[in-house]
């Protein structure tokens, strides 16, 4: 919140599975950005952050006012207890703001062991009611991230039932969990991957379809539908457009998720959620939307169907996908822009670009614009015809300049 304001300001929490995705969401705006360590985090995919890489990102952060959010929300094992210690010591001298942390043991251990570092409670802790979060505050808790499961009422209750001092985090956007804040066995049943460990196999996006034991091989739909049904894919979450909801239920961080998702994921819902927010501060009004241009960014990165979660009642209707399982993506980053001078833009090829070509320029703050791609030249300055090779150099004359960090993109 902005002291000296009486407008809330919200903070922009966004998602880093590793150091390109980090830097994404610290170019496009994230106030705070939450990242996993080389242990304890709820993510196995992503290549996370060693020690150094840690300080690094830290101190990068730092200098830009933005705060960093480790995760230490695995439940650990007996053995894993003595190792625990040494690493949140070494994460608190990287530089971190706080640790996200769902097991009471591990909470312990961090008030002992790292006591000027604030703790923020996991949505794996499962809070739903004021009186849970009251007792973790008690506890040395400074935020709570509720569970997935409340509505903006429900927020809005324990924001006036708990300390000021308590700030209250939740999703605003990103994949939903059939299971209670994320607490689901399934995978651990069918494949034997653990879904607390960050290793889920997501069966929930499955298809499934009823078979009866006497008839194997005999597949009947569970609905109308003779393709059969995908029962538990729920739809992705997204709040771009109800930001005055958000901020008037209470909540001090709008949260992002997808850790595991790409840098250019991280990209686009940074500077989008940047922008809605930004513009609903110059426009405090209920009835605030952000521009059209800031909704449909949420079609241009990869992602399900949209739904808006629990937050306005139990999602009985349209929260499922019955016909797909998988992600939609209708558009693809060509290259990250190096630099712009003497009239050209200096750019790092991620997939092949062709002189003609129309492609879109993604940058902070600014609405998205086209480019042509004209006298295409290789690094030392030889015309070519495409830039071919992942990650070669490559310029174009352009008479906009186009700022480094900057991505070009192109609708598939």
């Amino acid at each position: 919140m902005d002291k000296s304001s009486k407008i809330f300001v919200p903070e922009l929490l966004s998602p880093a599975g590793d150091m390109e995705r980090f830097e994404r969401a610290l170019y496009f705006g994230a106030d705070a950005i939450y990242l996993g360590g080389s242990a304890f985090s709820m993510r196995a995919a992503p290549s996370n952050f060693t020690t150094d890489e840690l300080e690094k990102a830290c101190k990068a952060a730092h200098e830009k006012n933005v705060k960093v959010y480790l995760t230490c929300n695995t439940v650990p094992r007996n053995d894993e207890i003595e190792k625990l210690p040494q690493f949140l010591i070494d994460s608190a001298q990287a530089g971190v703001d706080a640790f996200i942390i769902s097991d009471l043991g591990v909470m312990s251990l961090a008030k002992k062991y790292t006591p000027d570092v604030d703790i923020h409670i996991s949505t794996q802790a499962g809070i739903t009611n004021y009186a849970s979060a009251n007792e973790w505050y008690n506890m040395g808790a400074s935020r709570v991230v509720t569970a997935r499961e409340l509505s903006l009422d429900d927020i809005a209750t324990m924001r006036a039932k708990t300390p000021k001092e308590l700030e209250i985090e939740c999703f605003v956007h990103g994949a939903m969990c059939v299971s209670f804040s994320g607490r689901c066995l399934l995978s651990n049943y069918l494949v034997g991957r653990d879904s607390n460990r960050g290793d889920c196999a997501q069966p929930c996006r499955w298809q499934y379809a009823l078979m009866e034991k006497t008839r194997p091989g005999e597949y009947m739909p569970i609905d109308e539908d003779s393709t059969g049904t995908y029962i538990m894919n729920s739809k992705d979450m997204c709040m771009i457009e109800h930001i005055p909801d958000l901020v008037k239920a209470g909540i001090s961080s709008f949260k992002i998720e997808g850790r595991a998702k790409s840098a250019y994921y991280t990209s686009v819902v940074t500077n989008a959620y940047r922008e809605a927010i930004d513009g609903y501060l110059k426009n405090p009004t209920d009835s605030y939307k952000p521009e059209q241009w800031i909704i449909d960014e949420m079609y241009k990165m990869s992602s399900r169907e949209y739904c808006t979660g629990f937050y306005y009642g139990h999602p009985t209707e349209n929260a499922q996908i019955y016909y797909d399982g998988g992600y939609k993506r209708d558009w693809s980053v060509m290259a990250e822009v190096v630099d712009y001078k003497d009239g050209r833009v200096v750019a790092r090829q991620r997939n092949r670009i062709f002189e003609g070509d129309t492609l879109e320029v993604l940058q902070r703050g600014k609405k998205p614009f086209e480019v042509k791609i004209n006298d295409l030249r290789d690094e030392s300055g030889e015309l070519i015809e495409k830039a071919p090779h992942p990650m070669m150099i490559f310029t174009f004359e352009s008479d906009i300049e186009v700022p480094a960090d900057a991505l070009l993109r192109k609708a598939l």
